[in-house]
């Protein structure tokens, strides 16, 4: 994982003063090339210390090791998107259409590469086992989360399978309760600590049935619940809306699940999606 990639994940779990110090650097990482430890500590409102702690707690050896690594990964990046003009900066009130168009395609593209070079195959071939044995699917979200469900439930039932999207979190916490060993429930939550997610992993681990999470945090609560944990590596811009390349990484992981449960049957899922197709096609006449 890059070294952006880590410092946008510890913002959400560090503590105060640490966590401000990775928001200014994952707004814009060029601050640690072009400030001294000071600067860079003053800029933050925070410690020398502070930024040294800092260092430490995302897995850098001080100061001077995070200002290589970001040089580095930065020089990789912009030669990698040479036509995103100011990649690797937040999108801002100045930006053309076309700049931030750029700079959003460039961190999901990123995204994308960053959470399959990340995967765990084992996780991957465990969680994909599941969903090919069970006779019934589980599928829960918040906001965006829920839209990526949707998605991978949409993608199950076109090849036959039973999947059902829980929209309502004291429903899905009911019905996880009442699955069985043979269930499988998938939550999505990309900090990995949304409240109603974790409720309905756990219904669902205490009534039997295996469990499966999607996020960007493998040390989040969501993580510590599921059976399988598959890690999304996403930069998330300050300007969002309800989550931009979170979502495309979530996406990413949905249908690699689904590529992997359809391999396992490949003839028959082909030809359920042929005959599905068949079955629209006047409706899209």
């Amino acid at each position: 994982m890059s070294i952006q990639t880590t410092i946008a994940g510890a913002a959400e779990t560090l503590p105060p003063s640490l966590a401000r110090i990775a928001r200014v650097i994952a707004d814009r990482p060029r601050v640690v090339i072009d400030s001294t430890i000071t600067e860079l500590a003053t800029t933050c409102d925070t410690s020398v210390a502070s930024v040294i702690r800092f260092c430490r707690s995302i897995g850098v050896n001080g100061y001077a090791a995070l200002r290589m690594t970001l040089a580095a990964e930065l020089g990789r990046e912009s030669a990698q998107f040479r036509e995103s003009s100011g990649f690797g900066s937040e999108i801002s009130p100045t930006d053309s259409l076309r700049e931030a168009a750029s700079k959003v395609a460039a961190l999901e593209l990123l995204a994308i590469e960053e959470t399959i070079a990340g995967l765990d195959d084992d996780v991957l071939d465990a969680a994909v086992s599941a969903l090919d044995a069970a006779p019934r699917i589980l599928l829960f979200g918040i906001g965006a989360s829920g839209l990526v469900a949707a998605d991978f439930a949409h993608k199950l039932l076109r090849i036959g399978r039973t999947a059902v999207v829980l929209s309502d979190a004291h429903v899905a916490s009911a019905v996880a309760a009442l699955g069985d060993a043979g269930t499988v429930a998938l939550g999505i939550s990309h900090s990995g600590a949304t409240i109603e997610t974790q409720r309905f992993l756990e219904a669902a681990r205490d009534a039997g049935v295996t469990t499966i999470a999607i996020t960007g945090a493998s040390d989040s609560p969501v993580a510590g619940i599921a059976a399988h944990t598959l890690v999304t590596r996403a930069r998330e811009p300050r300007l969002r809306a309800g989550a931009m390349v979170s979502r495309i990484a979530q996406l990413a992981l949905v249908d690699c699940l689904f590529v992997g449960v359809a391999q396992r049957r490949h003839a028959d899922a082909v030809d359920a999606l042929q005959r599905t197709a068949d079955a629209t096609r006047a409706l899209r006449e």
